[in-house]
Parts: C-alpha cells; structure tokens; sequence
C-alpha cells in the first residue's frame, strides 16, 4: 500500500492506518514526516560468527548491526565452529536468538563439516528450522554430491545455496586474476572459477524435479549471463549481489588494502556494468551483504594471509540506495524487493504487509539524509569496511519487529 498515512501500533499490530487517528491520545509519537516506512528489510547473507569465533561477531551484536542498517531479519550462514550441520547446534542457535527484534534465520550445512564427503541430514536440519542449505565458504563440488544435496532439499522445498568456485582454478588466489594482481605479483582468481560451477549446476538443477538453485554473492559478467539464460528457460535459479560487487572493482585493493579482499574478489569494470544491468533486469533478484566481520589484527596481516571478507550491514542501505536508486538503475520499489520482499519469497518465508491487523515488521528510511561513513560508530564487534569516509545519501532510521521498536532519529 502506497500512500501518507499515520501508522499506530498496539502491541506489535498494526492497528489503525489513516490521514490521522486522533482518537487514541496516551501513544508514544514519532515524527516521521518526510520519511519513507517499507517493509523490514531482509539480509539472507550475513555470518555471526557463532559459535566459535565469537570476538569477531556473535548473534547479539550482528543483530545490533542489522538493526541499525534497517534490517529486520536475517539468514546468518552455517560456516561456525562447529559447522552447523546437526539439529543441535542449530537449536542451541535458535534458543539464544530468541526475542530478539531482529529476526535471526540460519542455513545448515549441505555436507557434515562442509566436508564435501557426506551429505547432511537435510529433514533433521529442515525440522531444527534450517529455511535453506549451504556449505557457504567452501562450493559443493563433486557432480554427484551436488545432484543429492539437490534431491534432498527439493523433497522439502528447500533452496540450496551455492559458494560458486571451482577451487581448482582458484589455486591459492587472493584477488582478482588481471592487471592488478600482475601488478602486485599476488595469485588471481579468474571468472571461470565462477562461471563454470555455475553453468555445471544450472545443468543439474534441470534434471531434478523441485530443485531450486540460488547464486551467492554473483560477482562475474559470465555468471550473470548464465542465470539470466537459465531463467529465461524457466530454471528455478536466483541469484543476489553484494553492494561492494556494484560499487568497487579491483583496484581498489590499491587503495583500501585488506579491506577490499573478499571471496568471489572484485572483478573489473566490465564485470560491474554486467551486474548493473542484471540488477536493472531483473535477473539479480536480491541485495545482501556478505556480512563478514574479522578483527583489525586479522586485517592487518599482509594481503596473502589476511582473510576474506568485509562487513556490510550499516551501509548496504546507503550504498544501494546512492548507487542504484539515485542513479536511476532501479526504482525504490525495486530496491525494496530486492531487499526486503524477494529474500523471503527465495526462503520461503511470508510477505510482509503493511495494513491494519497485520504484525508491524517495518523498517524506516531517511531518503534524503546525506551522511559519511563512520566505522568507528559501527554496532558490530568488527570494523572491516572500505567504505569509511564514503559520502552516501539515504540512511534507515529505525525499525519495528518483534513487538519491539528501535527509532534513531
């Protein structure tokens, strides 16, 4: 529903929506004039880090991060310590999630220990909650393996989440295969090492009845031309984007370091315009963040060592919003959905409706606020980001969930 309306809430519901609803005195008010109220936003790529590596990220503070990028639900992924890839470990997730505002999912792993050996109990995973299946971190490899993982989650209308590379053609890679990594004389990653696991498990998820096949974080021209060919074949296959895979390319290793490498690794700028124009057509469904906190000590270390990853989840609002919505490559609406209504439809989960007697779950956007990038100010445990001292116009302010409220203004 599009329109200006006053919101009231009454224990977690939407209650009344209206020009005003001055009938009702003794509320606590917020003046959002001018301010944009969608439905909450959802992150089905962020990793807490819990268990195991709890001084990067835990569920507690990841979620305080969501929360003040405007995210009210995310699907954290199953590459802890243990993996999570029994019913327990899952629970035991799920127990200190509880009560939270924001709405923390997990994936399972596809394989016990992302081992690639043995395929995990998928229905025991699917019972303790798991709303997807992934080794993220490490691809699915083996043809057969893949072809069961496939089987397995489709009996119960699970998606299966593909780390696409191909760790052969990786081969100790750090950054992008091209003139920066000749530069640096460092080890490149080429795009085959994408594309060609991708194109193997299009293949595969043709042949099984049910199957559903989501991309993560898409990173190569090639990849995003094979999704867009399946869909249009009517493959049950997604894909989603990280912002740092729209708005950097590799040199700017040059200029941020460590804090630029990530895995997939910043492509080129024909990469880029690709993506764009995957995002702009609709063959990139959903905008997430990777969201991959590493202690400062971590990131210091030379680029050969240190590890993978950024985080993401305070400025993917602005970041989208500047680079895409304002540069008119898709419009609000378009980055909602990528951002908030398709993640839950790839998942399985419910729409969102924003209309009276339904569960308030709402993010707030500021369109107009222009503001600088300050990771110091950051709620996650980690500060890892390029992105400090970035200029970006449009901020979430606040969010509702869970019978809970957290309004920043």
């Amino acid at each position: 529903m599009n329109g200006r309306f006053d919101i009231l809430i009454m224990n977690g519901i939407i209650n009344h929506m209206g020009v005003t609803w001055q009938h009702v005195r003794e509320v606590m008010q917020y003046d959002l004039q001018g301010k944009i109220v969608v439905p909450g936003l959802f992150d089905m790529h962020v990793h807490f880090r819990e268990p195991g590596q709890t001084h990067k990220e835990d569920i507690s503070s990841g979620a305080l991060a969501a929360a003040y990028g405007g995210v009210t639900g995310v699907l954290c992924m199953p590459n802890t310590t243990p993996p999570l890839d029994n019913a327990e470990v899952i629970k035991d997730n799920a127990a200190k999630s509880n009560g939270n505002i924001v709405d923390v999912y997990t994936s399972a792993c596809a394989t016990v220990g992302r081992a690639g050996e043995r395929i995990s109990s998928i229905k025991s995973l699917h019972e303790a909650g798991a709303l997807a299946i992934t080794d993220d971190g490490s691809p699915i490899a083996g043809d057969e393996m893949m072809r069961d993982v496939l089987t397995a989650a489709a009996e119960f209308n699970l998606t299966v989440i593909q780390h696409c590379e191909i760790m052969s053609i990786t081969d100790g890679g750090i950054i992008n295969d091209g003139v920066v990594s000749r530069k640096l004389g460092v080890k490149g990653i080429p795009n085959a090492s994408e594309s060609k696991i991708i194109e193997r498990d299009i293949e595969l998820t043709k042949q099984i009845k049910g199957a559903r096949y989501h991309v993560q974080h898409i990173s190569t021209k090639e990849a995003v031309k094979l999704v867009r060919k399946a869909k249009a074949e009517g493959v049950k296959v997604t894909a989603e984007v990280c912002p740092h895979h729209f708005t950097l390319i590799d040199e700017a290793i040059l200029e941020y370091g460590t804090n630029a490498k990530m895995n997939p690794p910043l492509r080129t700028k024909e990469d880029v315009e690709e993506i764009l124009l995957g995002i702009k057509d609709g063959t990139i469904d959903a905008i997430c963040t990777d969201h991959a906190p590493h202690s400062e000590d971590e990131k210091k270390l030379p680029l050969d060592k240190a590890p993978f990853g950024i985080v993401g989840l305070e400025t993917s609002v602005g970041l989208t919003y500047t680079n895409l919505v304002e540069k008119g490559i898709i419009s609000l609406d378009e980055m909602v959905m990528k951002m908030s209504v398709n993640p839950r439809r790839i998942l399985g989960l419910p729409d969102i409706k924003i209309t009276e007697g339904e569960k308030a779950n709402l993010t707030i956007l500021d369109l107009k606020e222009e503001w600088v990038v300050d990771s110091s100010k950051f709620h996650s445990k980690s500060k890892n980001t390029p992105y400090n001292g970035w200029k970006l116009k449009g901020k979430a302010i606040g969010i509702v969930n869970n019978y809970k409220h957290l309004i920043n203004i």
